[in-house]
């Protein structure tokens, strides 16, 4: 999978979070630039959803991680508006149940990866068995080595099943979350949002940021890249992940499925509903 971007981490990179930057725009003049944007790409990304559902020979598997208020419902809701909801799901992981965590910790994740013809979204994903147990010291240095090794592989069992995964961390500042929590702690119609462990996590943000530059140094691969979103402006965070998901799909260029009949001939305005039904078979016997 050959994707154009500043923001891809190349296999086998060291990463650091602090050479990533929060605020960049590209390029973009504006926000309105940028929403007139995201308006075009949604509705070319909804075209290439039709031909990708119809054709049903390949699978999309897209990763949103990041910290609290990084925005990953945020792009799900402004860049998915135009997608057919028939081919498309998305998944959110979040603590293991007493089932799941009877199972090894890829098992509640291998039952919502998508079919073929299908976009599967994870709003969080298999690394939130990595980072945050982790952060807090459940599982030690040799448990992470050995739980980012079986992602990979099983990342890589994925491409090699047609099915293309893209990673994105939404890479947000700690002084834009810190606004973001504020402007949800002053508007009561937000106050949903908003959980203990948004504030209790946030004492961790440094042990976060090195969880996720050593997840994001030794995961990046050629078939399943990650890419550093810049996060602090909302609307470049949406438009930047559209934009690679435009491209991904453009190179897998897909095309609609041969009909299984040439329905030309039949006119319903002439046929009667039997006439045209019997036409029809008549034309697929001569397919």
């Amino acid at each position: 999978m050959k994707i154009s971007s500043p923001y891809l981490v190349k296999p086998g990179k060291t990463v650091r979070l602090k050479d990533f930057s929060t605020t960049s725009t590209d390029g973009i003049a504006d926000k309105d630039a940028g929403q007139m944007l995201i308006a075009k790409d949604t509705a070319l990304l909804a075209e290439l959803q039709q031909v990708f559902y119809a054709a049903q020979s390949k699978a999309l598997l897209i990763v949103l991680q990041g910290m609290d208020t990084a925005g990953k419902d945020g792009v799900i809701r402004h860049i998915f508006t135009g997608i057919n909801p028939q081919g498309c799901n998305v998944s959110s992981f979040k603590v293991p149940t007493p089932e799941e965590a009877r199972h090894n910790f890829l098992w509640r994740i291998q039952k919502e990866t998508p079919a073929r013809g299908m976009i599967g979204i994870f709003n969080r994903s298999h690394y939130e068995d990595v980072l945050a147990p982790f952060v807090h010291g459940d599982i030690d240095k040799k448990t992470v080595k050995k739980r980012l090794h079986d992602i990979t592989k099983w990342e890589q069992t994925l491409a090699d099943n047609n099915v293309m995964v893209l990673k994105f961390f939404l890479h947000v500042s700690h002084r834009e979350q810190t606004a973001r929590l504020q402007a949800r702690i002053d508007d009561k119609d937000k106050h949903w949002k908003l959980s203990p462990a948004d504030f209790v996590e946030r004492q961790h943000w440094d042990k976060y940021m090195a969880a996720y530059e050593h997840i994001l140094s030794n995961t990046s691969c050629d078939d399943a890249p990650w890419f550093v979103i810049p996060a602090d402006h909302k609307w470049y965070r949406n438009a930047s992940v559209s934009q690679i998901l435009i491209q991904a799909m453009q190179t897998l260029k897909l095309k609609f499925p041969q009909p299984t009949f040439d329905p030309a001939g039949i006119d319903l305005n002439k046929l009667s509903v039997s006439a045209a039904a019997k036409k029809a078979v008549a034309l697929q016997a001569k397919s």
